[in-house]
């Protein structure tokens, strides 16, 4: 599950100008960083970030050479009347035939540039357009004219709403955005607005219990990830991977124990947990692996695991009907477990009995190696 890409674009002056930039850019999370072509070596050893170079030769060791700048992209050169035939154009070709991944910067000054971006973008793998006094009608022209193309729209912007903005235009939006600002408070909030675009949000269902009792001892699994979770959130579990319950995070205080935000206490080892697209079983997941948070109203976002507990601990096993068809749970029988029912609230297995509604995530159908198949398949 991965959300869009924020590049921040730091070209301006020299590199102490925007060292400070850059490292916020990497502190914050972004994904690219663009600078000139003789800096891409001091961003590496300012921390691991993919870095895209205006160049218009393969010599700067860049994860994407961009051509545009100083050329027909940003209006040094005038623009050519044959875009096919554009210095630009020739560069790019050029150095996707040396087997580079390449980007395109152009300014849309015009209707002519927008055209100019449309012909370019079809020969590059990325193509990053800036506007001057427009904001939407070109950057929706482009994602429609380049739909069957493979290239990624990135679109320039200058703060989280022209962030949001772009990444939701058209529905798809565009690929990216590349932001153009000293201030560090937008930064760190444009990666966020970056995160959460483009992911969409699960379809959580009511499910009414209709058992609840204890299994005996069995091996369950405590996931402690590196992501504070708050009230609602937690993850997507189930014995069948067609119907999965949200176990609540312990972020709530209880009697017993402090909160542990960071922490899911699972289920049993057999157990699928829903990662992205995919489930996976709890007793393969370990430090460094992605897992997928869900919070009561479905909305997704990427989790990252720190530690994983396998411990022998006393075991209850809820069933829920889900529209005709039941599906199961086994959780550790423990009064910090807990479920989420219809309203968003947690609730304790302890006080779980049938009749209560909870929050689930059905879809039928099977799974092969943890990707969603159309086969017939009976889990009981």
């Amino acid at each position: 599950m991965k959300g869009k890409t924020i590049w921040i674009k730091a070209d301006k002056g020299d590199w102490e100008d925007h060292k400070d930039r850059i490292t916020t850019g990497l502190e914050s999370g972004a994904n690219y960083v663009l600078v000139n072509a003789g800096e891409v070596e001091k961003v590496r050893e300012l921390g691991d970030i993919k870095v895209a170079a205006f160049a218009n030769d393969d010599r700067s060791g860049a994860d994407v050479v961009v051509v545009g700048k100083g050329g027909e992209g940003d209006g040094t050169r005038p623009l050519s009347p044959d875009p096919i035939g554009s210095l630009d154009m020739s560069t790019a070709i050029r150095l996707k035939e040396k087997g580079l991944t390449v980007g395109a910067y152009v300014v849309i000054q015009n209707k002519a540039y927008e055209e100019f971006a449309a012909h370019i973008g079809k020969e590059c793998d990325f193509l990053i357009i800036v506007g001057t006094d427009w904001k939407v009608i070109p950057l929706e022209n482009l994602i429609a004219g380049l739909q069957d193309s493979n290239v990624k729209i990135i679109a320039g912007v200058r703060d989280a709403d022209e962030a949001k903005l772009a990444l939701e235009t058209m529905e798809h939006g565009s690929d990216g955005v590349l932001l153009d600002t000293e201030d560090p408070n937008a930064i760190k909030s444009t990666v966020t607005v970056g995160e959460s675009s483009g992911v969409e949000a699960l379809e959580l269902i009511a499910a009414k219990v209709t058992k609840v009792e204890p299994v005996g001892m069995g091996d369950r699994v405590c996931v402690d990830t590196c992501n504070m979770m708050t009230r609602g959130e937690g993850m997507l579990v189930g014995s069948q991977a067609s119907g999965m319950f949200l176990v609540h995070s312990e972020s709530e205080e209880s009697p017993y124990v402090a909160s542990r935000p960071f922490r899911v206490n699972a289920g049993a080892v057999h157990a699928y947990v829903k990662v992205g697209d995919k489930t996976r079983y709890l007793s393969e997941l370990k430090s460094g692996d992605d897992v997928t948070i869900v919070d009561a109203q479905g909305n997704q976002r990427a989790g990252i695991v720190g530690r994983v507990k396998i411990e022998r601990r006393p075991l209850m096993l809820v069933e829920a009907e889900v529209d005709g068809n039941i599906i199961k749970n086994i959780l550790q029988n423990a009064e910090t477990i807990k479920l989420v029912d219809t309203k968003g609230e947690p609730i304790s297995i302890a006080e779980l009995k049938p009749g209560d509604e909870i929050l689930v995530n059905y879809e039928g159908g099977a799974r092969h190696f943890g990707m969603k198949v159309e086969e017939t398949i009976i889990e009981k």
